[in-house]
């Protein structure tokens, strides 16, 4: 089983003129999730004007704890409760990679599309850090200095530069536009 924070998105479409019991079965279940060990977090996505599907996520701290709730008697009751009030759930689980890359029906872009965004973002950041450090690091074995590098630069990468790099890149990484029209957006903002 995966040690990596595991992510449930669940789409669910709302009967009709069930909005108010919906809303309220989908707190219950939020409270519940809520006392499993290794519960993260959770939030509902609600869908844009004119339609009627929600994204609901839960964010476990590993697969286990995401299959104890899963299989629990309390979220298999809940789940009884909220029948007649959706329509045609389906469901995504995201681990590693993936969750910065899914939208919010849980679909990826292509891995080659992935790794560009990642080197976009991974290129400049290893670059101002070699021009700003390397000096310092240069009399150190090869060891140390590729520690380091990693201890300073991996975390900036997972919390900041990549996720920023999905933002900024997201049209294109849907398939929303080429790469041109996203450049253009891009140099756009940047004169905003």
């Amino acid at each position: 089983m995966s040690t990596a924070p595991v992510t449930l998105m669940v789409a669910r479409r709302v009967a009709h003129g069930r909005y108010r019991a919906f809303i309220a079965w989908l707190n219950e279940g939020r409270e519940l999730a809520a006392d499993f060990a290794g519960y993260l977090g959770s939030g509902v996505l609600a869908p844009p004007p004119g339609d009627n599907e929600y994204q609901i996520i839960f964010r476990f701290r590993d697969a286990a704890t995401l299959a104890a709730w899963e299989h629990s008697a309390s979220r298999r009751a809940w789940l009884v409760r909220g029948s007649g009030l959706f329509e045609a759930p389906h469901e995504h689980r995201a681990t590693g990679l993936d969750r910065w890359f899914a939208d919010a029906s849980g679909k990826t872009p292509p891995r080659w599309k992935q790794a560009v965004a990642i080197w976009l973002a991974f290129f400049p950041v290893s670059l101002a850090f070699q021009l700003l450090a390397g000096g310092v690091l240069a009399t150190l074995p090869l060891v140390a200095k590729v520690l380091v590098s990693t201890l300073v630069l991996t975390p900036l990468m997972v919390f900041l530069f990549i996720p920023l790099s999905t933002r900024l890149l997201a049209p294109w990484l849907r398939g929303e536009c080429t790469v041109r029209e996203q450049l253009g957006r891009m140099l756009h903002l940047g004169r905003a």
